[in-house]
């Protein structure tokens, strides 16, 4: 059997050709840049599209064109990749970590609502791995306390919440196209926005703070080079023409996980509530507490088995980057404490095979059904 890969992308003859034609003839204008957003934006239906480096930069370059600062306060999800919560401190606030829903594993509306002050400026909401929060519910709270609610949808490409694209929610959203991501450019990102004047603020950000069509080498203040590149924006707009494909695989993966795993008892994956179409970027799999077993232990005995696993992120605040953080958020959020404590990530790579998946699910049902 050749090797399982946790993640990665699905490339064609087209995405070849296409980085090709880039290679020959893009050096001289932004052709697949412009191409790639224009069309990115109008599939989100928002009014503009900014791409960048990576989705790192874009959470940056929006929380810096909202004026975050030190002293103000950020909310964030306790369980996401650092990326969420860096730009945060790389502006020095305060990011103020909040508990997950135990159902779709996303930030948790009754925490957030307990976490507000006078100094909050923005609250950031996770689509992990593809799963869509409460959206209701926290825009609400967003509009009844007059905060900007920002979108991470680096990992939810495709996901919609009661027929609304993930990514549209929001004053802002980015996406990531690492090369685990659902469309890949082996690093990149996206910002989507709808605000004139904010779009017109990024823009200048992101260009060693240059008016966009203005005088060369002439600058207004030192901002950041967050620009992208062509050859990255023709591997990225080859897979984008590609998108209902490339989710269609990873809805494929996870029915057939679903299917399989239907036999053993007390585990979860992703959820699907009602009003809910979810892209699966990556497979979760909680096993329930009467397994005794925690995620270190679950993954040990797959990976004896020869199986790749991946850990559910780990809460932030445990981790020696938020050193100290923990005897405080650990009491505050208990949930995302202990699906941590449980929780793995199954094989979600593009080229995943079907026989693969029968030795993925042999492993685990050989694990939890001894």
């Amino acid at each position: 059997m050749k090797p399982i890969y946790m993640a990665g992308p699905w490339i064609t003859e087209h995405e070849i050709k296409t980085v090709e034609d880039c290679m020959r003839n893009g050096w001289y204008d932004y052709k697949y840049v412009e191409k790639f957003q224009k069309e990115f934006a109008a599939y989100h239906d928002r009014k503009y599209a900014v791409m960048t480096p990576n989705c790192t930069t874009s959470i940056h370059l929006l929380l810096t064109a909202m004026g975050i600062k030190e002293g103000d306060e950020v909310i964030v999800p306790e369980n996401t990749w650092i990326a969420t919560v860096a730009p945060v401190t790389y502006l020095k606030a305060t990011p103020v970590f909040c508990d997950i829903d135990p159902v779709n594993w996303c930030l948790d509306p009754a925490s957030v609502e307990k976490s507000i002050t006078p100094r909050t400026k923005a609250i950031i909401v996770v689509d992990v791995f593809g799963n869509m929060p409460l959206m209701d519910e926290l825009l609400a709270i967003s509009k009844k306390h007059g905060i900007p609610l920002v979108e991470d949808s680096a990992e939810a490409l495709g996901s919609t919440y009661k027929g609304i694209r993930a990514g549209k929610f929001g004053v802002g959203s980015v996406f990531s196209f690492h090369r685990t991501k659902t469309v890949a450019t082996g690093e990149g990102g996206m910002l989507l926005l709808d605000d004139d004047k904010l779009y017109e603020r990024c823009m200048f950000l992101r260009d060693h703070g240059r008016k966009p069509g203005g005088r060369a080498y002439y600058n207004y203040e030192v901002t950041y080079k967050y620009m992208p590149f062509n050859l990255q924006a023709a591997m990225g707009y080859a897979q984008f023409q590609r998108i209902d494909e490339l989710i269609g695989k990873k809805r494929w993966i996870f029915e057939e996980y679903k299917k399989r795993l239907a036999g053993i008892p007390d585990i979860e994956l992703n959820a699907e509530p009602e009003g809910v179409f979810n892209s699966v970027w990556i497979t979760g799999l909680l096993p329930g507490k009467s397994y005794n077993m925690d995620k270190l232990q679950f993954m040990e005995k797959l990976e004896k088995l020869g199986m790749p696993t991946r850990p559910f992120f780990y809460p932030l605040t445990s981790l020696p980057a938020f050193e100290g953080m923990e005897k405080i958020y650990k009491p505050r959020n208990p949930v995302a404490y202990d699906i941590c404590s449980r929780g793995i990530n199954l094989p979600g790579a593009l080229i995943l095979t079907e026989d693969q998946i029968e030795f993925i699910c042999d492993c685990v049902t050989k694990v939890l059904k001894p």
